[in-house]
């Protein structure tokens, strides 16, 4: 009977972000779309009923919309969301010595989840971090991204051990890292916003009263990062999305009230985003901008996410280390 090769110990850090399609075209983005609108964590209907939707009327509609939103803002290195959490891996690879392989994977899309586990493992990687870049714990991000992961290692003869990364929406070097980058753009402005808006990500109201922590998570951020700042914060949760009731204040209608309110001059940042996507670069940096601007604003600024500047890279490797102690040595 042969005997399996043992590679030398490695322990392996997976970087997790949500996903994005392959490219900015109907086509690429009807496949993300399909992956993702199916996930039973994303969206809690019934498959018998929401499958006729899905695949009747949205999986028809949305893709090309959806499409010109990301031709928007795509790059020459590909979709800013895939790019930068290649440049955040990156920016981690030495951070942790030679034993420490860094990764990263999107939940939907590529690179796959269980095709960088095996790769990782391939390399020697008998203990693997499984690290979402969601600082507030949400079922629909959090949690699938692990699934995913759970789901991969059910299919390996040889597991390696796991560990995942924790919520860190209220750990000191998180809204350090947050304060800094916000007082960094704010001082590149030509002018000083009346007022800042933080905006997360909603989630359908009945997400929080099913018991999930999110809207918890995000309100102690933006709490934290006001007393970082010594300023009020505006909370505000972003893209909503079908007939149900979305957490509240909206986004949208929040930048299109504060005109009326005598608030001309605003700045928008997404504290709930690791990296600058879609959501962040169209949906508030271009149309909330059009938002405002149509509803009388004068000045307005898009703060972005810690994407790979400074940071946010110490901000992760505190984080990161922190999971690996026990499993190494660190210094």
């Amino acid at each position: 009977m042969a005997v399996p090769s043992i590679e030398p110990r490695r322990i392996g850090v997976l970087l997790v972000n949500l996903g994005t399609p392959d490219a900015a075209e109907p086509g690429a983005v009807r496949r993300y779309l399909a992956e993702f609108l199916s996930d039973k964590r994303v969206v809690e209907i019934p498959a018998v009923l929401w499958k006729p939707i899905l695949h009747g009327i949205i999986l028809r509609t949305r893709p090309k919309k959806s499409a010109h939103a990301y031709a928007q803002v795509w790059r020459a290195d590909g979709s800013p969301l895939a790019a930068i959490t290649r440049l955040q891996a990156a920016a981690l690879r030495d951070a942790f010595g030679p034993q420490v392989i860094v990764d990263y994977a999107m939940r939907y899309g590529n690179p796959a989840i269980a095709d960088r586990l095996a790769a990782l493992k391939d390399q020697g990687c008998d203990r693997i971090l499984i690290a979402p870049l969601y600082p507030q714990y949400c079922a629909a991000t959090t949690a699938t991204a692990n699934d995913k992961a759970f789901e991969a290692l059910a299919a390996m003869r040889w597991q390696p051990a796991i560990r995942t990364l924790p919520p860190y929406h209220d750990d000191p070097a998180y809204i350090g890292a947050l304060a800094a980058s916000v007082r960094a753009s704010l001082e590149r402005l030509d002018f000083e916003p009346q007022a800042i808006v933080a905006s997360f990500h909603g989630m359908p109201q009945r997400t929080k009263e099913l018991g999930d922590p999110y809207h918890d998570h995000c309100r102690t951020t933006a709490r934290l990062l006001s007393e970082a700042l010594g300023r009020e914060l505006i909370l505000a949760f972003q893209s909503r999305f079908g007939r149900a009731k979305w957490l509240e204040p909206a986004t949208d209608t929040t930048l299109e009230a504060l005109p009326g309110k005598g608030i001309t001059r605003v700045a928008i940042v997404a504290p709930g985003f690791s990296a600058d996507c879609v959501e962040t670069l169209e949906e508030l940096a271009i149309r909330g901008r059009e938002s405002f601007e149509r509803a009388g604003g004068q000045r307005f600024a898009y703060l972005p996410c810690l994407n790979d500047d400074g940071p946010g890279i110490d901000m992760l490797r505190i984080v990161i280390k922190r999971e690996l102690e026990g499993w190494m040595r660190l210094p």
